[in-house]
């Protein structure tokens, strides 16, 4: 059975409505648990399965573009969400950044890691 126009013009309708029910700092949390989720399986963090050991899933280059985006995002949304929400993706960034460090061959000069440019030198 296909949907007919009007059956996908309600779908949307309620797609929308759950959407605009969700409060701005669930949306904000939830995106930065994605980026964390992505960046710590490029860092080489996942866990190792049957079929691939963890660490043949890392790319540091890829891990550098989402802990920077991820340091953007909690940078820019803490004042709006308050401290409470942000000391956590705080902790968890923080904590992706030093892996980060330990993963490379050559670390990066202090500030120059990735999203350091947001949160400042690590360590």
């Amino acid at each position: 059975m296909t949907q007919g126009p009007l059956d996908e013009t309600a779908a949307t309708t309620a797609a929308v409505r759950d959407i605009a029910e969700i409060p701005a700092v669930a949306v904000i949390q939830a995106a930065a648990v994605h980026l964390m989720s992505a960046a710590a399986v490029k860092c080489g963090l996942a866990e190792d399965s049957a079929d691939v050991p963890g660490a043949e899933l890392a790319d540091l280059d890829e891990a550098r573009k989402l802990i920077t985006a991820l340091a953007g995002l909690v940078t820019a949304a803490a004042p709006e969400i308050g401290n409470q929400h942000a000391r956590s993706l705080r902790d968890g960034l923080r904590s992706l950044q030093l892996a980060f460090r330990e993963a490379l061959p050559y670390p990066d000069a202090p500030g120059e890691g990735p999203g350091e440019a947001f949160t400042g030198p690590v360590s």
